[in-house]
C-alpha cells in the first residue's frame, strides 16, 4: 500500500515534527528543571483534563447516531487524535530528558548549556541571550535553543574571546562580554 494512503494517527513522532524541532542524532535532550516542569504540566493537563473532556463529548455525539455529518464527533475525533499526538511526543521528550540546572554550575566564565551570554554584534550592538532546550525557546525572553547557530557559535567559548558566527546571510565576529549562570524559572 502507498504510503499516502496511511493514517496519520500511524506516523512516528519524528515524521511529523519540523526539522528544528527534531533532535540531532546521538544527542541528549538538555533541559532545565523550570522547562522539564513545564512540560510535565502541559502533559499531565492533557492526561488529565483536556483528554478526558474530547473522549466526554465524542461518545455523547456518537450516541446522536448519524456519526458522517456529526461535527462534534468529527472534531472531536480529530481533536483527540492531535491530543493523542502531543501526548506521545511530550512521553518521548520527557524520557529523553537530561536535565541541567544551571544555578547549581560552579562560577566559570566558560559558556555551557545554560549560560546567560551577553555579547557585542560586529555594529556595536549588546545582545543577552540565555542557552536553553529545545523546548524552552523563547525569543521575547531571550531564551535561544542550544543548536541554534548563535549558541553552537558561543558553546566552549570563554568571556573575552571572540568567535565566528557562520550565518547564510555571511559570517560575523560576536564578542563575548560576559558569561552568567543562574537559575532559570
Amino acid at each position: 500500500m502507498s504510503k499516502a494512503f496511511t493514517k496519520e494517527a500511524e506516523l512516528s513522532t519524528d515524521e511529523i515534527l519540523p526539522a528544528e524541532q527534531t533532535l540531532p542524532v546521538g544527542s541528549k535532550n538538555y533541559m532545565t528543571p523550570a522547562g522539564y516542569e513545564r512540560l510535565k504540566q502541559e502533559l499531565l493537563h492533557l492526561i488529565d483534563t483536556e483528554r478526558p473532556e474530547v473522549v466526554r463529548i465524542v461518545s455523547w455525539a456518537a450516541s446522536n447516531g448519524d456519526r458522517s455529518e456529526n461535527g462534534d464527533y468529527l472534531y472531536g475525533k480529530k481533536r483527540l487524535r492531535e491530543i493523542d499526538r502531543r501526548i506521545r511526543f511530550l512521553t518521548k521528550r520527557l524520557d529523553q530528558a537530561e536535565i541541567v540546572d544551571p544555578g547549581q554550575r560552579e562560577a566559570t566564565d566558560q559558556i555551557f548549556f545554560g549560560a546567560t551570554v551577553t555579547y557585542a554584534e560586529p555594529d556595536g550592538t549588546e545582545q543577552t541571550i540565555t542557552i536553553v532546550g529545545m523546548d524552552e525557546v523563547d525569543p521575547g525572553r531571550g531564551f535561544v535553543s542550544w543548536i541554534s547557530p548563535v549558541a553552537r557559535a558561543l558553546l566552549k567559548a570563554r568571556e573575552g574571546d571572540s568567535v565566528l558566527l557562520r550565518l547564510p546571510q555571511g559570517n560575523y565576529s560576536l564578542e563575548i562580554l560576559s558569561v552568567a549562570y543562574h537559575a532559570i524559572d
